[in-house]
């Protein structure tokens, strides 16, 4: 009898270590790396802000289209690639609960790095705005269209591509329905 008792003990034990919670990357920032130099560091938080501590372990995401393997220690993750410029950053993790992504503009100043987050209505209102202008005052078109190539200019200089921009936007939309 002791043993079937015994037998159930271990059963009931092992059950508990079966059952663990997952966890997962819903929400995260990008921020400066401080114990590097030109670079960031991606940071896991919940809907508020707060830091994720519990989130361990090698979580992949998708880097300006490259897949990189990003390993988190108490909710942080080092990016430990150089940045040499300002430019658009594009981060994306895709886990069970959907696709996350955000996009960044990395301002670098006397080599410290200074992220924006870039929302998606800006990138679809300031094109729209334009046409808009452009549409209502006949003789604004010809500078809207300067104005708008320029825009263009400055996010395919810095490492926006198109491809990147209307994914940015549907990703965006995407999370509103």
């Amino acid at each position: 009898m002791k043993k079937i008792l015994f037998v159930v003990f271990l059963l009931l034990i092992s059950n508990s270590f079966v059952f663990a919670d997952t966890v997962s990357i819903k929400h995260f920032v990008v921020k400066n790396n401080p114990f590097a130099d030109s670079e960031i560091a991606v940071v896991a938080t919940d809907s508020v802000g707060n830091i994720q501590e519990k989130v361990d372990g090698v979580f992949s995401f998708t880097i300006n289209g490259f897949q990189e393997q990003m390993k988190f220690d108490k909710g942080t993750a080092f990016y430990r690639h150089k940045l040499d410029k300002s430019s658009f950053f594009y981060v994306k993790h895709i886990n069970d609960s959907g696709t996350h992504s955000m996009l960044y503009y990395i301002y670098k100043q006397d080599g410290k790095l200074h992220p924006f987050h870039i929302s998606w209505v800006l990138l679809l209102i300031i094109p729209l705005a334009l046409v808009l202008l452009g549409y209502m005052f006949k003789r604004f078109i010809i500078i809207a269209i300067i104005i708008f190539c320029i825009f263009l200019y400055f996010n395919h200089h810095n490492g926006l591509t198109m491809p990147t921009f209307f994914e940015s936007i549907f990703d965006g939309l995407k999370g509103i329905f």
